[in-house]
């Protein structure tokens, strides 16, 4: 889930500015490994008791795997989480009998899932390495899932839906959530301000915060509904449903960008589910 408003994150890696600029998969994967080991630590302060230390919760909305039921019975099942930050769904999956393993690229984030594996009691295996190249056999799983991991940060989205086909096994499914494409035209804020449209859809240039150098210190991709679903396709999955959680009554919480003002004038995030 994606929110980079800290500001000990941005103080650590000298963050000066924005820049709209396209940026390959070297770029992003350092600046995305120096960002999230930078804030892992926050980020727990912050959302670390929304998220839980062994819960499933897609998205900011608050809908979890528990109510909501997207990737079945798990039971038995051998299950990659792609880009599990502290991996709290992978713990929870495990929780209901399945053979789940976290992938992520930051070690901050790793280090914060190994204490969970401890004060849980629920040993996840955790793996540090990039979605575009996963350190896994062919076929090595049953079904594949990210809530706001990975997708959203890598520069070759194709490489990493490729990748989990691979590893995936005939008829196994791929389910993941990212911010709602639709949100990309909004700015970045959760008060009226973030209601105007300001920059077009069809813009793929993506969003880049810089040092004094002009180095990327965090850097997240903007794709449309269309391009998902065309490299989906490419890869080898069939786009079976598509989930665009409502903002529920009660929930108060704003995280980042996500806040009940805009949560109940469109959808803030998209959950594509996929078979292969």
């Amino acid at each position: 889930m994606t929110d980079h408003s800290h500001a000990s994150a941005e103080r650590a890696l000298g963050t000066t500015g924005i820049a709209r600029r396209q940026v390959g998969s070297a770029e992003s994967d350092a600046a995305n490994i120096a960002w999230w080991d930078a804030d892992a630590d926050d980020y727990h302060r912050e959302h670390g008791e929304f998220i839980g230390a062994a819960e499933f919760r897609w998205c900011p909305e608050g809908l979890t795997e528990a109510s909501a039921g997207l990737l079945g019975d798990v039971a038995g099942r051998s299950v990659l989480e792609v880009g599990c930050g502290s991996a709290p769904c992978a713990r929870w999956l495990t929780a209901q009998g399945a053979f789940a393993v976290g992938l992520d690229l930051s070690a901050g984030m790793l280090a914060h899932g190994r204490a969970a594996n401890a004060s849980t009691g629920i040993a996840v295996p955790l793996v540090k390495a990039t979605a575009e190249r996963l350190p896994f056999a062919d076929g090595s799983f049953d079904l594949a899932c990210s809530a706001f991991g990975a997708v959203p940060f890598v520069a070759d989205v194709g490489a990493v839906f490729r990748e989990v086909a691979r590893v995936v096994r005939p008829g196994g499914t791929w389910t993941f959530a990212v911010t709602h494409p639709m949100r990309w035209i909004f700015p970045d804020d959760p008060g009226p301000d973030g209601l105007k449209a300001t920059t077009s859809y069809f813009d793929r240039t993506p969003y880049v915060e810089v040092d004094e150098a002009g180095r990327a210190t965090y850097v997240e991709h903007h794709r449309t509904l269309g391009d998902y679903i065309g490299a989906l396709d490419d890869a080898g999955f069939h786009l079976f449903d598509l989930v665009e959680p409502e903002w529920p009554e009660g929930h108060t919480r704003n995280w980042g960008q996500w806040s009940p003002l805009r949560g109940r004038l469109f959808p803030g995030t998209a959950i594509f589910r996929c078979v292969r």
